[in-house]
């Protein structure tokens, strides 16, 4: 069983079982048009044998003055009304089929001449006249000179100028037909498991050169795994077929399986240099805590372990964006939101926020996340602003709207795409801790792109950064 288990093995054996029942089909269709065909002729043969042996006798000629044909190819046999046989062809020994006991021309008196009295005389055809009905058809067999064959029967009636009624039995040798179709069958037979052998080796062959670029492609693969080698593309077909997409496809998915475990492994590089920072800092306090427990500083140590509970849970929520965790959405009532968000940050901020809510569009989304929007652009623009930070929610064309401006220094253009990127942070001569890890901006795009919004950033009117939200509305009514 493990040689079908390939694609060119099940292809070639439903290739030639498939033309294998073509070609019986085809065949049997074949031998029984041929055997109607040659039947018929067998028939026509035999009609027209007994008419013309009927128009003789319809012209008067004497049952004895008949020439018949040859029994051999046409056994003829002339039966009155009565059933007695008054003609039949010279060497007819025996014959079954015409529906007469005797084979021979009977002489003996078996009626008026004219039929029994029971018959019925007006289906006969006229005096000196040829029945214009179709021929009863039948098979029987016949012996001639010895030799016993089977015949296909037409049976004529003719009146004769006396009126005398009688039938014309011709026959017609059916050996013929049956040598035929023999002949044909068997030649169908015997050219039949050559030709399944050719379709079976085409079509083994033709798979073979159709499927050797994907084994060019699995080979590669295989390489790739083993060797870990990511770079590495599979060889893509000349024809633009199937397979060529498909290789094709595989190399985009390599290419793009490539950028992400670099981007993984860029993600591992950055979490561990940015979490040795916090705890260096904690392991160096606690070492001259150790020494010198006069010198502890607590509220450094306080705020390195808030700073480092912080970095690990944005480290975590990008984890479980990246694995595509999503928590069932519900209508959120975003200006309400917004609101909840300044109120839970009450009056600690270091710059005054000021809110202009006009409205209170309805989105699909998590609150707590679309809240880490928020609070992440609130605190990006703390960061960067000299004296205002404006925040603003509105609803235009069906899109619901949060912009977050500064007026701090702004972000060139060259650098407004960048700056959502994770670990990026362009205030590099900040301290650390002023400055943050550089993740708040990553988490609010990802957040964003997940509930099907765009976050991007430009420049505010008054001079600064302004970053805007636009998030799909729905209609259905709720809040967070």
């Amino acid at each position: 069983m493990r040689g079908l288990s390939s694609v060119r093995a099940r292809t070639t054996l439903a290739a030639t079982a498939v033309v294998a029942i073509a070609l019986v089909a085809a065949g049997l269709a074949v031998v029984l048009l041929l055997r109607a065909n040659l039947a018929g002729q067998a028939e026509l043969r035999a009609e027209v044998t007994a008419r013309e042996v009927a128009a003789r006798l319809a012209t008067g000629v004497p049952y004895g003055s008949l020439d018949l044909p040859d029994g051999d190819d046409h056994p003829v046999q002339v039966v009155d009304e009565s059933g007695r046989v008054r003609a039949a062809s010279e060497d007819l020994e025996a014959i079954s089929g015409t529906g007469s006991p005797g084979v021979r021309p009977d002489s003996s008196p078996r009626g008026t001449g004219d039929g029994d009295d029971d018959h019925d005389d007006d289906d006969d055809p006229g005096r000196g006249e040829v029945s214009d009905d179709g021929p009863h058809l039948s098979t029987g067999s016949a012996t001639v000179d010895g030799h016993t064959a089977d015949y296909r029967f037409a049976a004529v009636e003719v009146t004769t100028p006396a009126g005398e009624t009688v039938t014309v039995y011709a026959g017609a040798d059916l050996a013929a037909v049956r040598d035929a179709v023999g002949t044909v069958t068997r030649s169908l037979l015997a050219g039949l498991l050559p030709l399944l052998a050719v379709v079976a080796a085409v079509t083994w062959l033709v798979t073979r050169r159709a499927l050797r670029p994907v084994a060019a492609v699995r080979a590669e693969l295989a390489g790739i795994t083993a060797a870990g080698d990511l770079a590495r593309r599979v060889p893509v077909p000349g024809a633009r077929d199937e397979i060529a997409r498909l290789a094709i496809t595989t190399n985009e998915t390599l290419a793009a399986l490539e950028d992400s475990v670099a981007r993984q492994r860029g993600f591992v590089a950055d979490a561990s240099h940015e979490l040795r920072s916090p705890i260096a800092s904690l392991r160096t306090q606690l070492e001259v805590a150790q020494a010198h427990p006069e010198l502890l500083d607590v509220d450094g140590l306080a705020a390195d372990v808030v700073r480092l509970q912080h970095l690990a849970a944005d480290l975590l929520l990008l984890a479980r964006i990246d694995a595509g965790d999503r928590p069932p959405e519900r209508p959120v009532a975003l200006g309400r939101l917004v609101q909840e968000e300044l109120d839970r940050r009450g009056t600690g901020d270091r710059i005054p926020i000021t809110a202009s809510i006009d409205d209170d569009p309805h989105v699909m989304g998590v609150p707590g996340r679309l809240s880490r929007v928020v609070g992440n652009l609130l605190d990006n623009a703390e960061r960067h602003a000299r004296t205002a930070v404006r925040l603003s929610v509105s609803g235009e064309a069906g899109t619901a709207v949060v912009r977050v401006a500064d007026d701090g220094p702004g972000v060139p253009p060259a650098d407004r795409e960048r700056i959502f990127e994770r670990f990026v942070r362009l205030d590099d001569a900040r301290a650390r801790d002023e400055g943050g890890a550089g993740l708040g901006l990553a988490i609010a795009r990802d957040l964003v792109l997940a509930h099907g919004g765009v976050l991007t950033v430009g420049e505010a009117p008054g001079g600064g950064a302004v970053f805007e939200v636009r998030l799909p509305v729905t209609s259905a009514v709720g809040g967070p």
